[in-house]
């Protein structure tokens, strides 16, 4: 039998949890002071008049490789609940987490291939 009243601790966190940022923005917007000036607008650098334009073009490869490294990073993340519970699910979760490692080698000679970990 399904009971709503089971998850009213969930609903209660899940409107605390979106509660204190909106407060959080709200309060700053409502007590942060608003004063413009050429100072305010100016781009900080440490203290030192800034020099030539802010904007600056960067490499995509600096991207390419970031993303390449939080991929796999949280991907093999999956595998610690994997480990811990070996002994308990049995050898069909041991061949889904090695098509899984698999499926990560593939990937990482596929980005290695195209360049993407090359960082010069």
């Amino acid at each position: 039998m399904f009971l709503l009243y089971e998850y009213d601790i969930f609903w209660a966190f899940l409107i605390i949890a979106s509660a204190i940022p909106i407060l959080a923005f709200l309060v700053s917007g409502v007590l942060a002071p608003i004063r413009k000036g050429p100072e305010k607008l100016s781009s900080y650098e440490s203290g030192i008049e800034p020099m030539g334009d802010a904007w600056l073009q960067f490499r995509i490869r600096y991207y390419m490789f970031a993303l390449v490294f939080v991929v796999f990073d949280v991907e093999t993340v999956f595998l610690y609940p994997w480990a811990m519970s070996f002994d308990v699910l049995g050898i069909s979760v041991f061949i889904e987490a090695f098509i899984f490692v698999l499926i990560l080698i593939v990937g990482s000679v596929y980005a290695w291939r195209k360049g993407a970990l090359e960082w010069s």
